[in-house]
C-alpha cells in the first residue's frame, strides 16, 4: 500500500483495537453519554442553593409557583423579598396576581418546592436544574437519531453540558429552560414521525400496487402516533410561554414538507396536491386541537378555584357576552378576556431594561444578562452572568450559517440535506419569530436557551464533517482529528474559566474584569 492510499490514523487503529475487546463497544455507547450526564448534573446541582436569595425574575416565578401549590392560582404578595429570602414563604395574599405567562412552567418549578420546602433555595431551583440535565440527555438522543455516532452524540451533549447559557438557565428558576424541554421533546417526536410516516407510505404504496389500485393521490395517514404526541408536547411548551407556539407552527411546516418529499420519492403522481388536500388537513387535526386542549388544561387550577386574576370578570355588569356567543360558559369568557390581557401586555412590553438585547444580536452574544451581583466589600464579589461559552456560541453561529449555505446548495443540486434542513427548521422556529415580530419588544439574551440545542446540533454536524471518517485519506483524517480535538479542548478550558461567573462563586474583582472582553458584557 502506498502512502497516498493510507486511510485513517494511528488513533483510529488504536481505537479499533480497543473496540474489539469484550464489552468495549456497549460500554462506550452507554458509558460515554453517561459521563456527560454526570458532568451536566454536577455543574447544575452542586452549590445550587447559592445565593440564598431570589435572583432576577425568580421573584415572580418562584413565588408564583408557591402560591399555585397553596391556592391553585398565582396570588399577590405583600412587601419585598426579605421575608421569603429569610425562609418565610407565607407572605402571600389571596388576591389573584396578574401574570405574563401561562401556569405550566410554574407548576414544574413547584415540584422542587414540594420536595424541599419554600424556605430552601435549593428547592427553588431544583426543578429547573433537573430540566437542564434532561435537556442534555434529549440533545444526545436527537444527536444519535441524526448522526448514528456515539462520538458525535457525546460531543453534542458535552457541549451543551458545559455551556454557560445552559448552565445558568439550569441554576436560576426561570421559565425558558422549561420551554426548551417541551419543545425539544416535540422536535424529537416529529423526527420519529418522519420515519414512521415514510414506512407507512411505502407499505401503503406496495399494497395498492399489488392490488392493482390507484396510488395517484397517496393516502391520508390518520394513525401517526408520534405526530399526535408532538402536538401535545408543543401544546405543553406553549403552556409555559406563548413562544412555544412557534415550534408548533415551524415543525408543522416541516412535517408537511417532509410528507411532500416522501410522496414524491415514493412515486405518487399527484404528490403535492395529495399532501396539501389530503394529508395536510389530517395532520392539522392530529396536532392543533390536542395542543389547544393541553394549553387550556394547564389552566385547570385557575378554573377550579375562584380567586385567580380576572376569574369573575364576565360576571360584572356589561362584560358578559351576548348574541351568538351568549352560550359560552361564563368562566371561559373571563378566561378568554384574561388571555387577551396577557397578549396585550406581552406585545406592548417596551419598558427599557439595562440588560435587554436586540434579537439580531443574540447569535453574536453582544449583551449577556446579569442575573445577580453582590459586592463583599473586600475586593471580591459574586455574580451570575448569563453568558454562553464564547467559543461554543460563536462556533455555533458560524456553523448555522454554513449549514444554511449547504442546505441551499443541496436543494439546488438535488442532494440529500435532510439533516441540515431539520436542524435549521427547529432553529428557525425558536429564533426567527423574535426577529420578525418582537424586535422592538424588551427581550433578553437568555431567551436563546429555547433554541440552543439546535445550535449545538448544527455545530456537531459541522464537527462531524471536519472529523471525516476512518475510511478517509490519512492526511485529511489526521487534520480533522487535530482541529476538532483542539477546539473541544479550548471549549473545556474556557468553560472552566467562566464557571465562577455562571455559578455565583466569590471571586476577586481583578478576575471578574478578565471576563469582560467587550464593554457591552459589563
Amino acid at each position: 500500500m502506498t502512502i497516498a492510499e493510507l486511510t485513517g490514523s494511528r488513533l483510529d487503529d488504536w481505537w479499533g483495537r480497543v473496540m474489539r475487546r469484550r464489552f468495549a463497544r456497549p460500554l462506550w455507547m452507554w458509558g460515554g453519554p453517561a459521563v456527560v450526564v454526570v458532568v451536566a448534573a454536577l455543574l447544575r446541582l452542586v452549590g445550587l442553593g447559592s445565593p440564598h436569595e431570589l435572583v432576577f425574575d425568580e421573584t415572580y416565578y418562584v413565588k408564583d409557583a408557591w402560591t399555585l401549590m397553596h391556592l391553585g392560582y398565582e396570588g399577590m404578595w405583600s412587601g419585598d423579598n426579605t421575608a421569603f429570602n429569610a425562609g418565610d414563604p407565607n407572605g402571600y395574599l389571596h388576591s389573584g396576581e396578574f401574570l405574563a405567562h401561562p401556569p405550566l412552567g410554574k407548576w414544574v418549578i413547584s415540584f422542587g418546592l414540594f420536595l424541599f420546602g419554600g424556605g430552601s433555595s435549593f428547592g427553588w431551583r431544583f426543578s429547573t436544574a433537573v430540566v437542564g440535565v434532561i435537556l442534555v440527555i434529549l440533545t444526545m438522543v436527537i444527536a444519535w437519531m441524526l448522526f448514528r455516532s456515539t462520538l458525535l452524540t457525546v460531543i453534542a451533549g458535552g457541549l451543551l453540558a458545559i455551556d454557560g447559557n445552559a448552565i445558568v438557565l439550569s441554576r436560576v428558576s426561570l421559565l425558558d429552560g422549561i420551554v426548551a424541554l417541551f419543545a425539544l421533546i416535540g422536535v424529537i417526536l416529529v423526527l420519529l414521525d418522519r420515519r414512521w410516516a415514510q414506512r407507512r407510505l411505502e407499505a401503503w404504496m406496495a399494497r395498492r400496487t399489488a392490488a392493482g389500485r390507484s396510488t395517484d393521490w397517496g393516502p391520508a395517514l390518520w394513525w401517526r402516533p408520534w405526530l399526535i404526541l408532538a402536538g401535545l408536547a408543543f401544546g405543553l411548551a406553549s403552556s409555559v410561554k406563548w413562544s412555544g407556539l412557534y415550534f408548533l407552527v415551524g415543525l408543522a411546516v416541516y412535517s408537511v414538507v417532509s410528507d411532500l418529499l416522501a410522496r414524491r420519492r415514493a412515486g405518487v403522481a399527484h404528490w403535492a396536491a395529495g399532501t396539501i388536500l389530503k394529508q395536510g388537513p389530517v395532520s392539522f387535526l392530529l396536532t392543533v386541537p390536542l395542543a389547544a386542549a393541553a394549553y387550556v388544561t394547564a389552566w385547570t387550577g385557575w378554573f377550579a378555584t375562584s380567586g385567580g386574576y380576572d376569574r369573575h370578570w364576565a360576571e360584572a355588569a356589561g362584560n358578559q357576552w351576548g348574541g351568538l356567543l351568549s352560550w359560552v360558559p361564563v368562566p371561559f369568557q373571563s378566561w378568554y378576556h384574561f388571555q387577551a390581557e396577557i397578549y396585550n401586555y406581552n406585545i406592548n412590553l417596551h419598558t427599557p431594561h439595562s440588560y435587554q438585547a436586540h434579537p439580531m444580536t443574540w447569535l453574536f452574544e453582544v449583551r449577556p444578562t446579569s442575573m445577580y451581583y453582590h459586592d463583599f466589600g473586600n475586593g471580591s464579589s459574586s455574580q451570575i452572568l448569563d453568558i454562553a461559552n464564547p467559543l461554543i456560541w460563536w462556533a455555533c453561529t458560524a456553523a448555522a450559517l454554513f449549514l444554511l449555505v449547504r442546505a441551499v446548495w443541496g436543494a439546488i443540486t438535488k442532494r440529500s440535506v435532510w439533516r441540515e434542513g431539520f436542524i435549521l427548521t427547529a432553529l428557525a422556529a425558536g429564533y426567527l419569530p423574535w426577529v420578525l415580530f418582537y424586535s422592538s419588544r424588551t427581550v433578553f439574551q437568555f431567551y436563546t436557551i429555547a433554541f440552543e440545542p439546535y445550535l449545538i446540533l448544527g455545530l456537531t454536524l459541522v464537527l462531524g464533517i471536519l472529523l471525516r471518517s476512518p475510511r478517509d485519506a490519512e492526511a485529511r483524517r489526521v487534520v480533522g482529528l487535530r482541529v476538532v480535538g483542539i477546539f473541544l479542548g479550548l471549549c473545556v478550558l474556557l468553560s472552566l474559566f467562566f464557571l465562577p461567573m455562571w455559578t455565583g462563586a466569590p471571586i476577586p474583582h481583578w478576575f471578574v474584569q478578565l471576563h469582560y472582553w467587550f464593554p457591552s458584557w459589563i
